[in-house]
């Protein structure tokens, strides 16, 4: 059996809001089983439906496309109840005057940028024409109205007085729907959990150990943010400390109406089921 065969491929979104999953995860005593694969989530997503990473966080609507193929950890999510403060949209003039105007979209996220087409054209009614771009928000404002930005280029991005009105989806949801949004679910394929069921158990107990430990003694993680990034200690204690890392009985409930809506709209081909391993 050759190296690959004995080792599990582990996706890692590279943005620090999937952190605390990852920062305390026991590497030393689980190398020789383990290898992560650090990607952009539209990478990951990818990587995970042609079988090259075989678990990981993937993009909420990534799993929508692909549901037959994965099961769900449950516990272990990135989601918010309210504001998410990386998914963000830039924009000069209120949603109501640039519902049908012209959006610039990351192209490094699925979840989001569905969730602004449902937030456009369910709750304001809008056609607006969608253009993917890369992360740079001068760039994609020079013949936009608006652009989206995720994870950490949306975050250095809010804390510049750019004169842009700036909304976050998280809330914009929570707005519209009563509900918090999942943006990253942890998936793991069907044909991982056949052939190694106790190393995925094995995995389970580890990460959900690290969100623990992550999330009661952050100061480490959050010193590591302020090196990466930027940024104040307060900001993301903040920030690490808003965000929802579980994935039971609310989270499930907001992202089903996700799905809903997103099949409603013709982003998905059909309705979903969420598989929970257990």
């Amino acid at each position: 059996m050759n190296k690959r065969e004995k080792q599990i491929h582990i996706g890692r979104i590279n943005y620090t809001n999937v952190w605390p999953i990852f920062h305390s995860f026991p590497q030393g005593e689980l190398r020789d089983s383990v290898q992560f694969i650090e990607q952009v989530p539209s990478s990951l997503n990818r990587a995970m439906k042609a079988g090259e990473v075989d678990m990981g966080p993937i993009s909420s609507f990534a799993y929508g496309e692909n549901f037959k193929n994965y099961v769900l950890y449950p516990d272990l999510s990135v989601s918010a109840r309210d504001r998410v403060n990386s998914i963000l949209l830039f924009h000069r003039k209120p949603l109501e005057e640039i519902k049908n105007g012209r959006i610039a979209l990351t192209n490094a996220s699925a979840t989001s940028v569905n969730l602004l087409k449902i937030i456009l054209q369910k709750f304001y009614g809008g056609t607006p024409t969608y253009t993917t771009s890369p992360p740079v928000l001068e760039e994609m404002m020079v013949d936009h109205d608006a652009a989206l930005l995720i994870g950490d280029e949306a975050i250095r991005s809010s804390w510049v007085d750019s004169g842009y009105t700036v909304t976050d989806l998280g809330q914009e949801w929570r707005k519209w729907t009563g509900k918090g949004m999942t943006f990253a679910v942890w998936a793991i394929r069907e044909d991982t959990i056949e052939k190694y069921p106790q190393m995925v158990e094995q995995l389970f107990q580890a990460f959900v150990h690290s969100k623990q430990e992550s999330l009661a003694h952050p100061l480490a993680m959050v010193h590591d943010a302020m090196a990466l990034v930027g940024g104040t200690e307060a900001y993301w204690l903040h920030y690490f400390g808003n965000l929802c890392y579980d994935f039971g009985p609310e989270q499930w409930d907001g992202l089903q109406l996700y799905y809903q809506y997103a099949w409603e709209l013709g982003f998905l081909p059909e309705q979903v089921e969420m598989k929970l391993w257990s």
